[in-house]
């Protein structure tokens, strides 16, 4: 029963309003010892948790680093970079992106950017800042137009991932469609669903550069 012991301490801790994490650690040492493990076996019990789960807490560090940047100024000095160079557009702004996160993803880095990581507070702002160095001097963007801007770099992020990952033969869409067709027969390796991938993902680049150069001539127009 001293093993029940952790749950008793949770209950109490959170009864008399103490730090979640710290009743919780102390809950999960106690059960520990209870069960006769000793403490150094307790906290590489927490070592092994963590490393197995450590994607999860990435994510949840990320995103107060960013908030922090975005606080600091990062969307201003993004806008500022790309006013202060000549010739910026949002379609050839969005063309660099698309390349970048394509070749990334078909090299398997698909978490290096992101809606959130990069899009939100770099690349939307970006494109901005171009879309209205586009249109007549002294002009802001309205607010349709900052919207379509920013639609259409959410956009790219989509395309240049999708189409770009199923380059790389350790994705997890390449191995649900080798193993759907091993179900009816058919066997084939990684490497040459990988490069059939490729077509496509050029395919899609030409299609989506196409759009960007169309949304540069539609807000030259404005």
């Amino acid at each position: 029963m001293l093993v029940l012991s952790g749950i008793v301490i949770i209950v109490l801790g959170f009864m008399v309003r103490l730090n979640p994490l710290l009743v919780v650690t102390i809950a999960a040492l106690a059960t520990g010892i209870a069960a006769g493990l000793d403490p150094v076996a307790v906290v590489s019990a927490f070592g092994k948790a963590f490393n197995d789960n450590r994607y999860v807490s990435v994510v949840w560090i990320v995103l107060p680093v960013i908030g922090l940047l975005e606080r600091y100024g990062l969307q201003q000095r993004a806008r500022t970079l790309i006013a202060d160079l000549r010739g910026a557009t949002v379609g050839r702004l969005l063309i660099v992106y698309l390349i970048a996160r394509q070749i990334a993803a078909a090299l398997g880095l698909t978490s290096i950017a992101g809606h959130a990581q990069t899009v939100r507070p770099l690349v939307a702002p970006m494109a901005e800042a171009a879309a209205e160095a586009q249109m007549q001097t002294g002009r802001t963007a309205d607010e349709e137009t900052r919207e379509e801007v920013k639609a259409m770099a959410a956009a790219t992020d989509n395309v240049g991932l999708f189409f770009g990952e199923d380059i790389f033969i350790a994705i997890a869409s390449i191995l649900l469609i080798k193993s759907t067709f091993e179900t009816y027969g058919i066997t084939l390796a990684p490497i040459e669903l990988s490069v059939w991938a490729i077509p496509t993902a050029i395919a899609a680049l030409l299609i989506h550069g196409a759009r960007l150069m169309l949304l540069d001539r539609r807000l030259g127009a404005r």
